[in-house]
């Protein structure tokens, strides 16, 4: 029997790929879960605010995450504790920042003291919230700049977690490019931040653009920048290599938390029929896609 056609609304596809479809189980579980939630706090939440299930979902779903990312942040100590133990620091850090010393110039520093200022706390959120507010004028609905925002928030609060529990002393001043920062090391703020907003904004323009070629721009440019934010911290020695890699890690990971949060909302919103019927509602991906 051929299933019904569904109607595609502008923000549940990236090119071909239906988002409210998972393709592995681990997906269709965190779906049936959060299917389970929403049916049982349905009422519950018409009453507070007349809020559907797919917001649910997305709230609590969220909020779990979140806590648990900082949780694991918090972990991140034991983990430099443990490598500093072994002489980390030596083996990996400090050859690199050498490195990037002998490749410094007065006009290579300024240009990328110029760049890395576009990562800070002031040009970078202004820059995710430019293209955040094209994309949502474009489609005419908040959904875009809901998730920077979310994304955003966990950004700062894993960063704050990160510097005040693991509290790591940046790289010698002697070996860093002025202005100088005093805040604690770990992980590297620029490089999180960047990689969160980032990810978030190339998500957002590939669910919006309609060439492969188009895909292919974004995803390059975007991964050039988070790379390059995060190299330029080490090379102007305002941080240590591990510094970055941690930025880079835990950036991700958040991001991919704000997206997978979007697509459950797609997903119950889309398919008000599984949230009535349960985990046999859950859309799968079709065989071999």
């Amino acid at each position: 029997m051929t299933e019904p056609t569904r109607r595609r609304t502008p923000d549940d596809t990236i090119g071909a790929r239906d988002l409210t479809a998972w393709h592995t189980r681990a997906g269709r579980w965190l779906v049936g879960v959060f299917t389970a939630l929403a049916r049982a706090s349905r009422p519950a939440a018409r009453r507070v605010a007349a809020w559907s299930s797919a917001h649910v979902a997305f709230v609590v779903f969220a909020v779990i995450a979140v806590l648990v990312m900082m949780a694991l942040v918090e972990g991140a100590e034991t983990v430099y504790e443990a490598v500093v133990g072994r002489d980390g620091v030596t083996v990996v850090d400090q050859p690199v920042l050498d490195a990037a010393v002998s490749m410094r110039s007065p006009g290579l520093d300024s240009a990328v003291t110029a760049f890395t200022d576009v990562g800070g706390p002031v040009g970078m959120p202004i820059l995710a919230l430019v293209a955040v507010a094209v994309i949502t004028w474009r489609r005419r609905r908040w959904t875009p700049l809901v998730l920077m925002l979310v994304a955003a928030a966990g950004s700062l609060l894993m960063t704050i977690v990160g510097k005040g529990f693991v509290d790591r002393a940046r790289p010698p001043a002697s070996l860093a490019v002025p202005p100088l920062e005093t805040s604690a090391s770990f992980p590297s703020g620029h490089t999180l931040n960047a990689t969160v907003l980032t990810t978030v904004v190339v998500y957002l323009v590939l669910i919006e653009t309609t060439a492969t070629w188009q895909r292919a721009v974004t995803v390059t440019v975007g991964a050039v920048f988070v790379v390059s934010m995060g190299l330029s911290r080490v090379f102007l020695g305002h941080h240590w290599l591990t510094d970055v890699l941690a930025g880079w890690l835990i950036g991700l990971a958040w991001a991919l938390v704000v997206i997978t949060a979007h697509r459950l909302w797609l997903t119950l919103r889309e398919h008000p029929e599984a949230v009535a019927a349960g985990p046999e509602g859950i859309p799968q991906a079709p065989r071999g896609s």
